[in-house]
């Protein structure tokens, strides 16, 4: 017998079982889905959009708000960009309330600053938590993903019918297919601005986005991930059937670097924003920045977030341009409280996930800023 060629695998000296694997059956041990312990389908994003579709009000909302946050970034618009609401939306009541309230603030305002809402149902853990509206919206760790996702896109047509435009966070990949269609500015957070997935998942919304720098504090990561969001790229995702496919992104030009602290401390002081504007320009980005006031820049306590309100404002007025804008984590009432899945025992507009400021001391520091911004 010829000794076998170099790398092929020689000839056995016994033929295969009938039974045995190699033929197609069904292998003895199984090898898939070993931690899996149910696989539910979702309605498809056409179905959901085709139930819920945006009527002539709120497209008109999202597509004046999306030009408009591009303008402020582009240093075409000189109003202040405003980003404010809940830290994560847990009750549909109090979240309408919020918007009718932001929506007046938010014309009043309109001549000097340009207030979107914040509306966030998807919240990254470090360890773990609530996960948020979409994931979990009872609040008792069922994960009714399919009404999660209905109730988030109903409440942000609602919103938009109102006038007002909205930003989120983009967590799942999957979810910008049920919902982008109703953003005006999308956020990748700090926990997920390295992933490549989400920077590719960027690459080809249809709104700007916000790259917060990590929980580590590093502006360089949210450098590198808005250079990526610009350049095309092909991934794995699904169509509007729900169907797996090939995504090609032509690039999102529109990113933004948010500045919100990180375990080494605050990073709003001058010094810091000029170490952003340099790093952006080195990368052929331009240089704007959006301040969160909430968040490692407060320390983590909703009760500081004004004294970073007025900090950064007051940069801006003495000349700082290339603070775009600022975000604020605000509620109904301050504070925060224990999620619990009996909603009886929730105070009502009060936060379950961060702290966040109450409706007055919101409505006072916009005012002031207002009237400083003049």
């Amino acid at each position: 017998m010829k000794p076998a060629a170099t790398g092929a695998v020689p000839p056995s000296s016994t033929a295969p079982s009938p039974n045995s694997p190699v033929l197609g059956s069904a292998p003895a041990l199984a090898t898939s889905n070993l931690r899996i312990r149910s696989l539910e389908a979702l309605v498809p994003p056409s179905r959901l959009m085709a139930l819920l579709p945006l009527d002539a009000a709120a497209t008109r909302t999202i597509v004046d708000g999306r030009i408009a946050v591009e303008r402020v970034l582009s240093g075409d618009d000189p109003r202040l960009l405003v980003v404010v609401g809940p830290c994560s939306i847990h009750d549909l009541d109090s979240a309408r309330e919020y918007a009718r309230r932001l929506h007046g603030l938010a014309a009043h305002v309109a001549e000097r600053m340009l207030v979107v809402m914040r509306v966030y149902f998807e919240k990254p853990r470090t360890t773990v938590g609530w996960k948020g509206l979409i994931n979990d919206p009872h609040l008792d760790d069922s994960f009714d993903v399919g009404t999660g996702l209905r109730i988030a896109r109903n409440l942000l047509i609602e919103i938009a019918s109102l006038g007002l435009s909205t930003a989120t966070e983009f967590l799942e990949p999957i979810t910008p297919q049920y919902i982008a269609d109703t953003i005006v500015l999308g956020a990748i957070g700090a926990r997920t601005t390295e992933s490549p997935t989400h920077r590719q998942m960027a690459s080809g919304l249809s709104m700007p986005v916000g790259f917060k720098n990590s929980t580590d504090g590093s502006l360089q990561a949210a450098v590198d991930a808005m250079q990526a969001a610009r350049t095309p790229h092909s991934f794995l995702g699904i169509d509007n059937d729900g169907g797996t496919c090939v995504v090609s992104t032509t690039g999102n030009p529109w990113g933004v670097l948010m500045l919100r602290g990180g375990r080494s401390g605050s990073n709003y002081a001058p010094e810091v924003l000029h170490e952003a504007r340099t790093r952006l320009e080195a990368a052929g980005l331009p240089p704007r920045v959006i301040v969160d006031c909430s968040h490692a820049n407060s320390g983590k306590d909703h009760r500081r977030q004004s004294i970073v309100w007025r900090d950064v404002l007051a940069q801006r007025v003495a000349g700082d341009r290339s603070i775009v804008g600022m975000m604020l984590e605000s509620n109904i009432h301050p504070g925060s409280q224990p999620a619990k899945s009996d909603r009886s025992q929730l105070a009502y507009g009060v936060s379950i996930t961060d702290g966040c400021i109450g409706w007055d001391e919101t409505e006072e520091l916009v005012m002031e800023a207002y009237r400083d911004l003049a």
